[in-house]
């Protein structure tokens, strides 16, 4: 589950706010308890808990299924999500001029893929899934979310920097994920990113995500297939590259030839990869956040 700091995201952090129903997702992180049972190890009375049930279910932390029991049909409560992660705003730099530029996910010009693999747009899937010549199908162009197994996909874009412009930093942002069929949330994938031919360094993806419907996805779109990405931004500075604060790699400014009119940027999962589980790329009309792959180019 993704969050941010946002109204809509509140129902989660007050679910959270209560020792009782932290104690319940702890108690569901181990197996399937009916209300009876969680009563009993809270010490507390059936409908007290079942309105802490309750609470987390309408934050979608867990779920209740019906099960055939020795007097009849039984509830069960099962913890849906297994991380949660927390998007803060993006710091920006205000003595810094910016180019953005924005890149629809099927916009890719040149690709290498394995399946698992497909594309789909806001009405339709795109060909037949896990067939890649139907990454060269005109229609690409309108897609909205793409996914592979192994392989890569690489985008162009402008350089519009000017020659008395001084490169300060590159921001790279995308919602992304694993790639499972169907969907996993615990699926690692280690994901390369290149600009320019340079490798920027490796993120391990923690899984493809299905245990809450995208807030952006289509109606025709299966519950049982992944459903959204991290929102994930990759930093170049002049001391190192980071992700999300975290450093991802050594490599900085001074390596990236800023002379070129066109940039190449690279999204790879590596055959002798050690997590070969693939790649989702969610554009503005899937997953939880209404952007395409955007590329912030700061300098002064």
């Amino acid at each position: 589950m993704q969050l941010d700091i946002s109204q809509s995201s509140l129902v989660v952090y007050e679910a959270l706010a209560s020792d009782v129903r932290l104690k319940i997702i702890q108690l569901l992180s181990n197996k399937k308890m009916n209300i009876k049972e969680l009563a009993a190890e809270l010490q507390l009375s059936s409908a007290i808990t079942s309105k802490h049930i309750k609470k987390l279910e309408e934050a979608a932390i867990i779920k209740t299924e019906k099960i055939p029991g020795k007097s009849g049909l039984q509830k069960l409560s099962i913890l849906k999500v297994d991380h949660i992660d927390i998007v803060f705003p993006v710091k920006i730099y205000p003595s810094f001029e910016l180019y953005e530029t924005t890149i629809p996910v099927g916009h890719y010009t040149d690709y290498n893929i394995q399946p698992t693999c497909g594309l789909a747009d806001s009405k339709d899937f795109i060909g037949n899934v896990d067939e890649p010549r139907y990454f060269m199908d005109s229609r690409r162009m309108n897609a909205s979310i793409l996914w592979f197994t192994s392989g890569y996909v690489e985008y162009k874009i402008p350089n519009f920097l000017q020659k008395d412009n001084t490169l300060q930093q590159i921001d790279i942002s995308m919602e992304i994920s694993s790639e499972f069929p169907f969907s996993n949330d615990v699926w690692p994938s280690d994901i390369t990113f290149s600009l320019n031919g340079i490798e920027l360094g490796t993120w391990t993806s923690p899984g493809d995500f299905g245990d809450t419907r995208g807030k952006l996805n289509p109606e025709y779109w299966p519950d049982n297939l992944n459903q959204y990405g991290l929102l994930k931004t990759i930093r170049i500075t002049d001391h190192g590259t980071y992700m999300d604060g975290d450093v991802l790699s050594p490599v900085t400014l001074e390596e990236i030839d800023d002379s070129l009119d066109i940039w190449d940027i690279r999204i790879e999962v590596k055959e002798d990869s050690e997590n070969i589980g693939g790649v989702t790329l969610f554009g503005k009309s899937f997953g939880n956040h209404e952007q395409d792959i955007v590329v912030k180019t700061y300098y002064s």
